[in-house]
């Protein structure tokens, strides 16, 4: 068969997953996207595999990687008050997806990344979706990004998400990182690592709920090696059923710094949560500070709830919702 034979073969599968995406998708991608995705402006939508559509603007261009599966984002020195969505569906049974995408933020940048990836799983076969997600941030840049994961389907195969994270900051930027785990995904594992410079600032807000025999697993290594540099670092989770959390979040003050890791969860059932901050302070001026608390839904809450006309299961949904937003 000649090139051209599977050039039309491979189009006229593409038309057809573009159809099933029409019908499947748009819900999921309503869940993880929370500004709501457009094909506008700069954006790439990766399904089933491999990356479905993307555009660019003026200001930041993005390009497929040519030696492996994934995407190079470039956000030019200055922009200020645009975003990148890069959502990611895996509507199939059995798919195994692994990506690298790279985000070149250039000095005095003011962006905002819209992420997130949805599984909708029908079958007997595990679906996976692993994104190595690594982020340049210029001097002065500023930077949020934004992460929903959510898995659907009433097949048995498993809903699994991977995300590895890493953030390399130079002098005076700022980088924000809210990462949110909706329901629905079998098994994670978060790997995030950061490295920040001179007067650097980070925020990390993280949210997680897991129910039945969901595994969630976190773990972040925060290398504060600039005078001046700060963090702060909020975990908030819920786990239901018979599911399993562990959270290893650890600030490391190599310089005359300033860092506070703070971890709240709510146990439910027969759930197992296992919380573990750590600090390592290597310099006389680096202040770290770090605080865990588990326990159950507070009675008096319930109580206070019952008397408005909630039953217990409204009141624990109305808790939860207030606890994770």
């Amino acid at each position: 068969m000649t090139g051209d034979g599977k050039g039309n073969i491979a189009l006229k599968e593409r038309k057809k997953n573009v159809d099933k995406i029409d019908q499947v998708t748009e819900s999921i991608l309503q869940k993880i996207d929370g500004e709501g995705f457009k094909q506008e402006g700069a954006y790439n939508l990766r399904y089933n595999g491999y990356s479905l559509c993307h555009g660019s603007t003026e200001h930041i261009k993005i390009e497929k990687k040519e030696d492996k599966q994934g995407i190079d984002v470039y956000i030019s020195s200055g922009t200020k008050g645009e975003q990148v969505h890069i959502p990611v569906v895996v509507a199939a049974s059995g798919v195994m997806d692994e990506v690298y995408n790279d985000f070149y933020i250039g000095e005095g940048a003011e962006v905002t990344i819209v992420a997130g990836c949805g599984i909708h799983n029908s079958g007997c076969d595990d679906s996976r979706h692993d994104g190595i997600h690594t982020f340049h941030i210029g001097e002065g840049a500023n930077v949020r990004y934004e992460e929903k994961h959510y898995g659907e389907g009433e097949g048995t195969g498993a809903r699994i998400l991977n995300p590895v994270t890493k953030i390399i900051m130079e002098a005076h930027s700022v980088f924000t990182l809210d990462t949110v785990q909706i329901k629905g995904v079998d098994s994670t594992k978060r790997e995030t690592e950061v490295v920040m410079g001179e007067d650097t600032k980070l925020f990390v807000v993280e949210k997680l709920m897991t129910h039945g025999k969901q595994d969630a697993v976190s773990n972040m290594d925060v290398c504060l090696n600039g005078t001046g540099s700060s963090a702060q670092i909020i975990s908030r989770s819920v786990a239901k059923g018979d599911s399993k959390q562990v959270f290893h979040p650890k600030a490391i003050g190599n310089a005359p710094c300033h860092a506070h890791i703070q971890c709240d969860s709510i146990i439910m059932d027969q759930a197992r949560v296992c919380s573990i901050p750590e600090i390592d302070a290597n310099h006389v001026d680096a202040a770290i500070i770090h605080e865990a608390a588990i326990g159950r839904i507070n009675n008096e809450q319930l109580i206070k709830l019952n008397t408005f006309g909630l039953s217990e299961e409204e009141a624990e949904a109305v808790i939860i919702d207030n606890f994770l937003n």
